[in-house]
């Protein structure tokens, strides 16, 4: 539901991270984050609504990948790359995760510049 997906583009306090987590799955927040414009959709019940969500705003397919938020742990333990959107062979990644470590390290810088308190 788009409800429930929200815009992320400045900075996000960890505590209201903490509260969308607490909204679906406890500890954890689903997020697909935007590399070329450094934003990301956090909130979805799938990282495929986030998806929808960022594609209706301009954003590129090639350009999102989807990570997993877990609230209680330490940046940069708290990101999980894994999700069935990252599977895309046509940009050489075979897997839910994130496969090319540059892109993993410009995701982690994203996901650290708009969550406060990392």
């Amino acid at each position: 539901m788009e409800d429930d997906i929200r815009l992320i583009t400045i900075n996000f306090s960890l505590s209201d991270l903490k509260e969308v987590a607490k909204e679906k799955f406890g500890d954890m927040v689903k997020a697909v984050v935007d590399v070329e414009k450094e934003i990301m959709a956090i909130g979805g019940e799938l990282h495929a609504d986030e998806e929808g969500f960022l594609l209706a705003r301009g954003s590129k397919q090639e350009d999102l990948w989807g990570i997993n938020l877990y609230v209680d742990l330490e940046y940069p333990d708290m990101v999980e790359f894994d999700s069935m959107i990252n599977i895309r062979p046509r940009q050489n990644n075979r897997s839910q995760g994130v496969e090319d470590e540059l892109l993993q390290k410009k995701i982690l810088g994203i996901v650290q510049k708009l969550i406060g308190q990392l």
